[in-house]
């Protein structure tokens, strides 16, 4: 079957689903000796789990199988050119998964999804950045519950942004919890957890990548006690006095003020990497004097050992080069180095690439 005619066959099966198909050439025959596993996601990252829980089915003894997958409706992608399915489903198509058992409701709490997923009879409900809300009616149908893979130490950074918001918080530590599903948000018992050192250059889309990794080695790790049912008896409840919170990041925020410390913005910069990114304005002086406003988009930074006030010859607010970076005046007397940045429609370059294309024009912040 050639490629796009699986898209049609994804689109069409999902584009009105009222119940589940009969055909033999396109069921999962429901093994009685494997329980069934609905699992729920939509980035790329949630791909690494279910590529987890699809090897681990094939195994001699597997005790589960994955009956459907569950993911965000097909959306606008590649700057709005082309619908096209959510990343977890476009994986799961080219691993074969059948597509009339990816669904894509709206919401995880209409009735025509939630009647074919009792169909299914699932014993247990995986989730990995889903981004659904799950009602109680979902939440009622697997007897074994729901298991979510959330990346940080729970109740740490409950929410839709968690690894961004710790990175932004500068964090020496996160990690990785499974964790019961509950009606309140992340605030389900913990089953498990690993621990991970954060360093100091890394950005938000690789620490999460590296979190989703570690928790899906975690999830198999787990899931013959979660199978039998007394994963529910070890869980312990979180603790609410220590909860904190991830709100959902918007491109407002991407923004950087240079009234702020480096160390502020260099932990923002790995935070927003990959999306929204961050943003600074700056003025190009010419040798006139005739200034012009700049945006750049900061892509890679370090914080500077040297004050802003011991680089020779630089004013408050002059942006100069040194050592391949360009050095931003900050807050606090501080200095960050950018090592990687992006004009508006073009390419990321080098720092030195950059200011060499300046052509003695020299840079102020705005």
């Amino acid at each position: 079957m050639n490629s796009s005619l699986t898209l049609r066959r994804f689109f069409c099966s999902n584009a009105s689903i009222s119940s589940l198909p009969s055909s033999s050439s396109s069921t999962i025959s429901i093994s009685t000796k494997k329980k069934p596993l609905v699992f729920l996601g939509s980035p790329q990252v949630s791909a690494t789990v279910l590529d987890a829980l699809l090897n681990a089915s094939t195994a001699p003894k597997a005790l589960f199988e994955v009956a459907a997958i569950v993911t965000q409706p097909p959306a606008r992608r590649a700057r709005g050119k082309k619908v096209m399915p959510s990343p977890l489903a476009q994986h799961a198509l080219e691993r074969g998964f059948p597509s009339d058992f990816i669904f894509t409701p709206e919401r995880a709490g209409e009735d025509k999804f939630l009647s074919n997923l009792r169909d299914l009879q699932p014993e247990l409900c995986i989730t990995a950045a889903y981004g659904n809300i799950l009602p109680s009616k979902f939440l009622n149908i697997p007897p074994l519950g729901t298991v979510n893979i959330h990346p940080s130490l729970l109740p740490l950074y409950r929410g839709a942004a968690p690894v961004q918001r710790a990175l932004q918080d500068g964090v020496k530590e996160t990690g990785v919890s499974l964790a019961f599903t509950v009606r309140a948000l992340d605030a389900g018992p913990i089953i498990a957890c690993e621990r991970l050192e954060v360093g100091d250059q890394i950005k938000a889309p690789d620490l999460l990548a590296h979190l989703f990794s570690e928790g899906s080695k975690l999830l198999i790790q787990e899931l013959p006690s979660i199978l039998d049912g007394s994963a529910k008896e070890k869980a312990w409840p979180q603790d609410e006095s220590k909860a904190t919170l991830a709100p959902k990041i918007t491109p407002e925020e991407s923004w950087l003020s240079f009234d702020e410390e480096a160390l502020v913005l260099h932990n923002k910069v790995r935070a927003f990497a990959g999306w929204p990114g961050t943003r600074a304005k700056v003025i190009v002086v010419e040798g006139n004097g005739h200034c012009t406003d700049l945006e750049l988009k900061i892509i890679t930074t370090r914080v500077s050992a040297n004050t802003h006030s011991k680089i020779d010859g630089s004013k408050a607010d002059d942006i100069t080069f040194m050592k391949g970076a360009l050095l931003f005046p900050c807050g606090g007397h501080t200095t960050l180095e950018v090592l990687e940045v992006q004009l508006p429609g073009k390419k990321v370059v080098s720092a030195a690439a950059f200011w060499n294309g300046l052509r003695g024009q020299t840079l102020k912040r705005s």
